[in-house]
């Protein structure tokens, strides 16, 4: 069979705003597509069919306002409690 995996998550440094990169990796059979960076803000290719889905999705303004907003409500609304959980297991 085939497997088509998403990868998605939150990295932080500190509970500052800033510091949260939210991530979405699109995978097809262990091989990455394509993948999204809040840091970047944009979705980014890495093999020709992953070129252009990125660059579909980069074009239609609802998947942008969608992934945007699933950085606010997965990793903002939970940073604060993710932070103070990882400080006091350290």
């Amino acid at each position: 069979g085939y497997l088509w995996h998403v990868d998605t998550g939150c990295v932080f440094n500190s509970s500052d705003q800033n510091d949260i990169e939210y991530f979405e990796i699109y995978n097809y059979n262990k091989l990455k597509l394509f993948r999204f960076s809040s840091t970047l803000d944009k979705y980014v290719g890495y093999t020709e069919f992953g070129i252009k889905q990125a660059t579909a999705f980069n074009n239609d303004k609802d998947i942008i306002a969608d992934v945007r907003a699933k950085k606010e409500y997965l990793c903002l609304n939970n940073i604060k409690l993710d932070y103070e959980s990882a400080l006091t297991k350290s």
